[in-house]
């Protein structure tokens, strides 16, 4: 057929957005989109100031300011009440620098931080992988281990400080079974009593880091360990080729959680040794030396001043170790990649 018979021109779309005629013309091209103008960016930002000024209200309130007012405090020998009007500078964290006892709870802090990390850690990877398996009683014994974690440490403290007295139950024990040659005081010999003390931790810890390593168990794929199975590999290759290395993140987040509460350890000692006899049986910590220095002592300057010292030793930790050992695991964290 010939085009004179009212047939037009074919006009084809391109995929560029030309048009072209029968006889090659193109079209103009069409106008660029506008952008468009974000909507509603002011009421997101309003929805997030409503829902996180709360937050950091109650954070300012209840964090910062303490730490303020705790440093501006430890300036001033301060009764407790009243206004403190007597300034003293930085004799207060002299003092405290320069005391003894302070420097052996300090000492005692760091052993407890590395033996916390050393008997409770293998402990609980041993104990998380022989509950993941499929065994009688599994549930039975999840629980029991964690009861002590959940038990207020006023029971914990009460409890093993009348067992371990050279009174107490253990002793008793250990003579009707014909070991009486290992009764010992358990509480008052300052080369047996922190040994009793992270005896305890251990007792009362150990159930939260299972848990946790529990959780952080269900979360590695079965496929792997059945792939490691088909290539030969036993449990316990398999264990630590592919299970401790995904387990890592959850591993790294406990030592942190366990050191910073080891750092900060007070309740169980104060309750078993208390005020006094922790400094002469070798179990002092930091926190137990700002309430024998500070409230016990009349001076609430030094005590603030103890506290501002242990929270700069806990903060200089955590930025530390989350530096070097929990970056890699906020960095895999983020979904964009930094420029």
């Amino acid at each position: 057929m010939s085009d004179s018979q009212g047939v037009g021109p074919l006009v084809i779309s391109s995929p560029e957005g030309r048009s072209a005629a029968g006889g090659g013309a193109v079209a103009a091209p069409s106008p660029a989109p506008r952008p468009r103008r974000r909507r509603g960016s002011w009421r997101q930002r309003l929805e997030i100031g409503l829902l996180s000024g709360p937050a950091i209200l109650v954070f300012l309130a209840f964090v910062i300011f303490p730490v303020v007012m705790a440093a501006y405090y430890g300036f001033f020998k301060w009764k407790g009440f009243g206004p403190p009007t007597d300034f003293v500078g930085l004799d207060n964290y002299v003092a405290i620098l320069q005391d003894p006892t302070f420097h052996d709870a300090l000492r005692h802090n760091a052993f407890i931080v590395v033996m916390s990390l050393v008997l409770q850690g293998p402990a609980a990877v041993i104990l998380a992988l022989l509950l993941n398996r499929k065994i009688r009683g599994r549930s039975l014994i999840r629980v029991l281990i964690f009861v002590p974690y959940v038990i207020s440490e006023v029971i914990v403290g009460t409890g093993w400080s009348l067992m371990l007295q050279t009174t107490g139950a253990v002793n008793d024990l250990l003579e009707k079974i014909g070991l009486g040659f290992l009764t010992t005081d358990w509480l008052s010999d300052p080369k047996i009593a922190i040994w009793s003390l992270m005896l305890i931790i251990t007792w009362k810890y150990i159930g939260f880091a299972v848990i946790l390593f529990l959780a952080g168990l269900q979360s590695i794929p079965e496929e792997l360990h059945e792939a490691a199975a088909i290539d030969g590999a036993s449990y316990w290759q398999a264990q630590r080729s592919i299970t401790l290395p995904l387990l890592g993140p959850t591993i790294r987040i406990w030592a942190f959680l366990s050191i910073i509460g080891s750092l900060q350890l007070f309740d169980l000692v104060y309750i078993i040794w208390g005020q006094y006899v922790s400094a002469t049986a070798g179990t002092s910590t930091m926190a137990t030396y700002m309430v024998s220095n500070g409230r016990l002592a009349g001076n609430y300057g030094f005590g603030n001043a103890v506290a501002v010292v242990l929270f700069l030793i806990s903060l200089v930790i955590a930025l530390t170790y989350q530096r070097f050992v929990l970056r890699r695991d906020t960095e895999g964290a983020l979904t964009e990649r930094k420029k």
